[in-house]
This record gives C-alpha cells, sequence and structure tokens, in this order.
C-alpha cells in the first residue's frame, strides 16, 4: 500500500479543538508532492553520469582529489571540480534516487539508494558507471516504503500548491494517506477567523582498512572493500544503542556519535567491532572527529534531536577505554567540524563558519568567523574547505586562518 506523511502545523491542530459552533468552513493551504516513479532496470540504467543540474538540497559531501561529490538528498550526487577554488564547476549528475549517504574508495563509490547499496566506477569523474549493487542490505531506510511495487522506485516528487475549503471536521479530510500522494499543510484560515578520499564529519558511512562501516539508528554494519568493485555484506551488529547518527574512523577505532553519547569501537577483528568505551552527553545531535589524543564532539540542541545544548566537548581518548572530559565551549548551533594540523574547524549553523586554534585543548580561542550561510558539514584539507549549508555548498581559502574567506560557491536552485 502506498503511504503517505502529513504535517500539520500547530495553528491547525488548535482549529482542531475549538467548538463546532464556530459554525465554520475551514481553508486549508497545500503543498501537494506526488510521486513520480521509474521501473528498476530504467533507473539502473540512468546511474551514470548526466548533464549537470541545479542542487535542489545539499547533503552529505566527500572529497577526493580536485573533485568534491555532493549529495543531493533522495536524488543523487553532483560532480564538482573544485580544482579552481574561486570557480568551482559542476562536471556531471549522477541520479540516485533514495540516496542520503556516499563513500568513497579508490576508483570507487558507495552510495545507498533508498534500500539498496551501489557501487559506481568514478575513474573518470565525468563519465561515472553503475558497477555493483547489493539489494535490500538497508531496510531501514523508510524512504522505500513509499512504493507498492518491488519493480518501482521513486525518482522524483512533483510539487503543487493547493486551496481546499471545508466544513470544520469534514471526515472526507481525515485520513490523509491517500492515493500516494504527499501532503504537507503550509497554513490554514477560517471563514469564520483568519585522491585521498575524505569524508564530512557527518557521514553514516565510513572506510577503514579494506571495510565500509556504516550505522543507522541502532545498527552497525560491516562490508568487505577487498575488491572495491565488488563490495560484499558482511554482517550486521546490534548496537543497542539508539539514535545513532554519525560515524567516524580513525586508527584502528570507529568512533560513533549519537544522540545520547559517543561510542568507541575496536576494529582489530575487522568484521567484528567491539564496543570499547562511551561518553554519554545531554540529548543532542552529535558529529565527532578524533585527532591525536583528543575527540571533538558537537552537540547542537533545538531541533529533531532534542536537547537544548549548544557546545563542543574536548575529549582526552589518551586512555581510549575511559574517554576523559577536558572542556566545555559553549557555540551557537554547532553540526559538522573538520581539523587541519591545530585548526578546528566547526560549522556553527546560521553563524556559518569558525575556525579556531586547538594546540592547547583546554584553551581554544576562535581565530575567524566566516559567516553568511547556515553551515552544516565541512572538509577541510590543506588550506581549502568545502564546506555544505541549506544555502549550496561553499569554498573557503583557510591559509591565512585569521583573513579565511569564501572564494567560490554552487548555490541551490532559487538561491
Amino acid at each position: 500500500m502506498k503511504k503517505l506523511l502529513t504535517f500539520v502545523t500547530a495553528g491547525l491542530l488548535l482549529a482542531a479543538v475549538i467548538p463546532a459552533c464556530t459554525r465554520d468552513t475551514i481553508t486549508e493551504h497545500y503543498t501537494i508532492y506526488k510521486p513520480v516513479y521509474k521501473s528498476l532496470a530504467a533507473v539502473k540504467a540512468d546511474m551514470h553520469s548526466q548533464a549537470p543540474q541545479n542542487v535542489r538540497e545539499a547533503g552529505k559531501i566527500f572529497m577526493q582529489g580536485n573533485f568534491a561529490y555532493l549529495v543531493d538528498v533522495n536524488r543523487g550526487v553532483h560532480v564538482i571540480n573544485i580544482s579552481d577554488g574561486k570557480n568551482p564547476v559542476k562536471v556531471a549528475f549522477i541520479p540516485i534516487p533514495g540516496c542520503a549517504d556516499i563513500a568513497i574508495k579508490n576508483n570507487y563509490l558507495y552510495a545507498d539508494s533508498y534500500k539498496d547499496m551501489v557501487a559506481i566506477d568514478i575513474s573518470n569523474p565525468a563519465s561515472a558507471s553503475l558497477v555493483n549493487t547489493i539489494s535490500g542490505v538497508f531496510p531501514e531506510n523508510y524512504n522505500g516504503n513509499y512504493t507498492n511495487d518491488a519493480s518501482k522506485i521513486i525518482v522524483d516528487w512533483i510539487k503543487s500548491d493547493t486551496t481546499i475549503a471545508r466544513k470544520f471536521n469534514d471526515p472526507k479530510l481525515q485520513n490523509y494517506y491517500s492515493s500516494g500522494i504527499y501532503y504537507s499543510i503550509s497554513s490554514f484560515s477560517s471563514s469564520s477567523s483568519p585522491a585521498m578520499a575524505i569524508g564530512g564529519s557527518t557521514a553514516r558511512f565510513g572506510l577503514l582498512n579494506n571495510r565500509m562501516y556504516t550505522v543507522s539508528s541502532f545498527n552497525l554494519k560491516v562490508f568487505n572493500t577487498d575488491n572495491a568493485a565488488a563490495p560484499s555484506y558482511v554482517k550486521t551488529i546490534n548496537m543497542q544503542q539508539g539514535s545513532i547518527e554519525t560515524i567516524f574512523p580513525y586508527n584502528s577505532m570507529l568512533f560513533i556519535g549519537s544522540q545520547n553519547g559517543m561510542y568507541v569501537y575496536n576494529t582489530t577483528n575487522p568484521d567484528n567491532p567491539i564496543k570499547l568505551s562511551q561518553f554519554v552527553h545531554a540529548r543532542s545531535c552529535d558529529p565527532v572527529i578524533a585527532d591525536g589524543g583528543y575527540a571533538y564532539v558537537t552537540l547542537s540542541g533545538g531541533s529533531a534531536c532534542g536537547g537544548y545544548s549548544n557546545e563542543l566537548n574536548v575529549l582526552d581518548i589518551s586512555n581510549i577505554n575511559t574517554p576523559l572530559l577536558v572542556k566545555t565551549y559553549l557555540l551557537k548551533g554547532p553540526r559538522g567540524l573538520s581539523k587541519d594540523g591545530n585548526l578546528l574547524l566547526i560549522c556553527d549553523g546560521t553563524d556559518g563558519l569558525k575556525l579556531f586554534d586547538a594546540t592547547v585543548a583546554s584553551n581554544i580561542p576562535l581565530i575567524k568567523q566566516v559567516a553568511g550561510f547556515d553551515a552544516r558539514d565541512v572538509i577541510a584539507v590543506n588550506g581549502k574547505a568545502i564546506v555544505t549549508s541549506a544555502n549550496g555548498l561553499f569554498i573557503i581559502d583557510y591559509r591565512d586562518p585569521a583573513n579565511a574567506q569564501v572564494t567560490g560557491s554552487i548555490p541551490v536552485a532559487g538561491q
């Protein structure tokens, strides 16, 4: 059965408790999204480099050599040449319906496509092509629930706006699950009253020693990538902790961020990671990176993750079995982060990108704030930072950190 999600504004919920004696015709304004289906065979046939497209929703980011690979959420991956930081150029678009996460090993890009994992040859980024599929390995990917035919999947949504007038409590509109249409109620009114491949810190895919590790809310999955062109599924490990969000491989460890804490897993046996330790914090969104003897954890509250903390926690991990809090630094709304030497770069939401001197973990002063966009994740390498945001992709030159500045960008459509 096709399913439909409905989001109702607080105002509409309030209207539902107004007594019927108010006589009332309610006018509801909807944004309607109708799914566009293609056969699985047609989708696979299309999964290769095509002409560049506008960015609709900037998601996860991966970087290899002179190319950035930017996920356009649920649509695919933009291939962007960033060799000239002042003029990033979209080279191609690889349609991958249901894509949220990616990773790159050698000349192969791995991505989720709803419930499947795909491997794409990017040896020539402008002419990438699908080489392998592992079917059904991500059953938790809810997007697949929208289709009632296993041979077809959603490749896009057609948006339209409409207004419907109805009497209060009209039963015809009480059931919003119909016809495979996704309604988003925007407002209402009443007639009676108004090379080296590097991933970002928010990644759910991580590569380490010929294995790819992926996380979902409760699970850690292991894939063997000895044969990069044909990765194989190994096993799923139930982590027992929920709300898992991110994974960051470092040395032989996996640093896993959740809404409740940071967890460290040892990969001495690469096919069977074992939990070593944890650091529990207040409920918040939680990307984590590690470098040297420290882990850096950003907490972002007031979002879908819940909680109110907006801060950076610096942890001493010299004894990996007992991570210790060194210091907490207050921030605006931190998300992804990256480190280059002693320079720590943090995406601080609507405050943009902030650069800190992390030479001394107990004293990390702000060097520079690069504002003007809602920063979400960052990859920093050799003086060049690639930042994703609600506004698109930004390239920042930080060779002189005190004078870091945006040199180039690719905006999302309409911005």
